[in-house]
């Protein structure tokens, strides 16, 4: 029976909501219940939304059966059904300030006259959970299904290490509902997928033995497309010991039913729940105006890939909890909170083809070509890295998949995987090539248990030579204002003149302004990536690179001449870095440069001197010799030197023992006052050896904002960890100065015993 009104909806209107409707309820069915979405949340929140403008303007389409009056998902028959007390609602979206700015304005005129603040925390993206406490002894846990009615999962959360069977402290209620979010952190989530993809690698090698017999072949493992759902399907185990195996986590964000106890603020609750024993989070933020909002938005936006877990937005609340209950909600969501979404991180796309790529060493690395360019992150990407063979295999994705694409902050795009329930039969294996696509040399470990393969030909191949000058002109290395990547394209494989004016790194410091003028290189389409054809000839269009078209140096020549010059008095580890050694990378090279202090001595001395220095080891050092036993490599640093390269470390003869001698110390988060490298430089040039990895060995992790799983380690190991005021400290003071800042008291001295005699 038709509803009154919906006859005057335009029939095209009608048949749109109706396509829209089905087509976001399949979705929600996959996301919540199913957990395999097929579309990424970005296109699920394009669809939602168009839905809601319909029914904003024609209100008669709203029913209770629509996607935009449903939370959460339906419960399913493999759990028992639970009640919440207490109501979970979700949040509404705003997808841009004017979005953000409206809300607030709403809460502004609800709250006329009224002190209140907005609590800014992180939109985790993980499956969410009520907890429920009776006198402080974990009765039950429930997915939040419909808002209303959830599935029983209590002895799967049971398994999950750090929520407490048994609330801790004084002031213990008799029944609290905690609302919080089960996530698994975004390593463990790759290296779950990557031992699921190992284990279908096995079964299909049983399944063509099986084939062979005549047997029926057996199922192979669905891989997980995110970490959420891969947190949602380790929930939904029927076997409690498969979900203690996966290392899920949660943060607690909220409060529902409760008994014996009243809270102010939401913030207040948060330090409640810590002091109960439970996971809350650490980067919460209360503030007073809507600008610092915006602030907090932005910091994490530019930050969000330091933090372990995923975030797809910032939650902001009215702290206040009176306030909370005078604004109120709508049938689905709180009028006193909102998300902001930061834009999608991963989205989906036509796996075209997979092409292999040569890196500076030689190493072959397959990476994706999609069908059409797709829009993540703020930037429109084409191509995406698979890093190895194993790792495509590892991933399950075959050419023609629609895949799922992620670009984390300014790094290369990566795939998560394939949507496998759009194949349609017509996909393709990737099978690697067999030699170089560049130079043709047949491809090959270079060493035993190598899992990658490499091109030999590192003097003659032009990926690798291509690679290495743009590495040399890097900010790893010499740090070289105009020697980019597009420029050392130019330098090392222009059309004109035939040969090249750099044919190897030994010829960088010898250009002159003659050699540069006459490149001439290939203008492409922007889009295609091929070559752009010339409007009269119908030919390739050609352009000189370093010079105008009448033919005089550009601007672009005349910085690259100028800063080669003043790039020949770097320091020595970023000339040995440069050198794209195998295994050398910038700490093993400031290493060496501190032990030896002259490139000369570096190379004359043995694989036992060399492996002797701090933080070099045997492989680093047999790396060494094996290069300058190359001839044409030798030949790089005689033309280097007579161009004027210095290969000397100046010491002023003064120095004295260094102040941070034999410290180990780890860098992590963002520091106020220094670049994560520009860190690790002050501490390395004061003698201290900073790693990537905490251990009980660490003497100091400097811990910037937002550091992520490494000062979780820290703080369990009960090392020092130092703010930016601390590190200031130690870099100017020294490790017991630093260590009194942070109100540890100096170890009693003890004192030998006396030598027998």
């Amino acid at each position: 029976m038709a509803v009154e009104g919906w006859e005057d909806v335009p029939a095209e209107v009608r048949r749109r909501h109706a396509e829209l409707a089905a087509e976001v309820e399949e979705h929600r069915v996959r996301y919540y219940e199913q957990d395999a979405p097929t579309v990424t949340d970005a296109e699920f929140d394009r669809l939602m939304r168009e839905l809601e403008a319909i029914e904003a303007g024609h209100p008669v389409l709203v029913t209770p059966d629509s996607p935009t009056q449903k939370v959460g998902g339906a419960v399913t028959e493999q759990f028992a059904e639970v009640e919440h007390r207490e109501r979970l609602l979700s949040l509404d979206n705003a997808m841009d300030d004017e979005e953000l700015a409206a809300w607030a304005d709403r809460v502004a005129r609800e709250l006329d006259g009224l002190e209140y603040h907005y609590l800014c925390e992180l939109k985790v993206d993980g499956l969410a959970v009520n907890l429920t406490y009776e006198h402080g002894r974990l009765v039950q846990a429930a997915t939040r299904g419909t808002g209303r009615v959830g599935e029983d999962i209590t002895a799967n959360v049971r398994t999950i290490k750090e929520i407490p069977h048994q609330l801790k402290g004084e002031q213990i209620p008799a029944l609290v509902e905690i609302r919080g979010e089960v996530y698994l952190p975004t390593e463990a989530f790759a290296e779950l997928n990557a031992s699921l993809a190992a284990e279908n690698e096995r079964r299909q090698a049983v399944n063509e033995q099986r084939e062979q017999e005549g047997k029926r072949p057996g199922a192979l493992l669905r891989l997980f497309a995110n970490p959420r759902n891969a947190a949602a399907g380790s929930l939904r185990q029927k076997d409690p010991l498969v979900t203690a195996s996966r290392p899920l986590h949660m943060v607690v964000h909220g409060i529902g039913a409760r008994e014996g106890f009243d809270i102010d603020c939401q913030s207040h609750a948060y330090q409640l729940l810590h002091d109960w024993g439970l996971p809350t989070a650490r980067h919460n933020r209360v503030v007073g105006t809507l600008d610092e909002v915006r602030a907090f938005i932005a910091q994490f936006g530019e930050q969000r890939h330091s933090v372990e877990h995923e975030i797809d937005g910032v939650v902001v609340k009215v702290d206040e909890i009176p306030l909370q209950g005078r604004l109120g909600a709508t049938s689905k969501s709180p009028r006193w909170a909102i998300a902001w979404k930061y834009p999608p991180e991963e989205v989906n796309g036509r796996l075209a083809k997979i092409e292999v790529g040569i890196g500076r060493t030689g190493r072959a690395t397959p990476y994706a070509v999609l069908a059409e360019p797709v829009k993540v992150a703020g930037s429109m990407v084409q191509y995406a890295t698979l890093h190895n063979q194993d790792v495509v295999k590892a991933k399950g994705v075959l050419i023609g998949d629609t895949i799922v694409l992620r670009k984390a902050g300014d790094v290369i795009p990566e795939i998560l995987g394939p949507v496998e329930e759009l194949r349609d039969g017509s996909e393709q294996p990737f099978e690697m090539p067999t030699h170089c696509p560049e130079c043709g040399s047949g491809l090959r470990p270079m060493s035993e248990g190598d899992i990658d393969l490499r091109c030999p030909n590192a003097q003659g191949c032009p990926a690798q030579i291509r690679e290495r000058i743009a590495y040399l002109g890097g900010r790893e290395s010499l740090d070289i204002e105009g020697l980019g990547y597009v420029a050392a394209t130019a330098l090392t494989q222009p059309l004109e003149p035939k040969q090249p004016p750099v044919t190897n790194e030994g010829d960088i410091f010898g250009l002159t302004m003659e050699q540069l003028l006459p490149i001439r290189v290939r203008v492409l389409e922007p889009k295609t990536g091929m070559p752009k054809l010339d409007d009269k000839s119908g030919k390739e269009k050609v352009v000189p690179f370093f010079a105008n078209l009448k033919g005089e140096p550009k601007k672009s020549a005349t910085v690259l001449l100028e800063n080669l010059e003043k790039a020949k008095d770097r320091p020595l580890w970023r000339f040995l870095n440069g050198l794209s050694i195998r295994h050398v990378g910038p700490v093993a090279a400031q290493a060496l440069a501190r032990e030896f202090r002259d490139l000369d001595l570096i190379f004359a001395a043995t694989e036992e001197e060399l492996a002797a220095a701090e933080g070099v080891g045997p492989i680093i050092a047999r790396a060494i010799k094996e290069w300058h036993e190359e001839e044409w490599h030798r030949e790089i640093l005689v033309k280097w030197r007579a161009a004027g390269v210095r290969f000397v470390e100046e010491s002023t003869g003064d120095e004295g023992p260094r102040p941070l001698e034999g410290l180990t110390v780890v860098v992590t988060g963002t520091l106020a006052g220094h670049t994560r490298d520009g860190a690790k430089e002050a501490l390395t040039s004061r003698g201290a050896k900073v790693t990537g990895s905490v251990s009980k060995k660490t003497d100091f992790v400097v811990a910037g904002d937002n550091p992520g799983s490494k000062y979780d380690k820290a703080v369990q190991l009960g090392l020092a960890v130092l703010d930016d005021a601390g590190f200031a400290v130690l870099l100017a003071e020294g490790p017991e100065a630093a260590r009194a800042h942070l109100g540890i008291e100096p170890a009693e001295p003890v004192e030998e015993a006396p030598a027998e005699s």
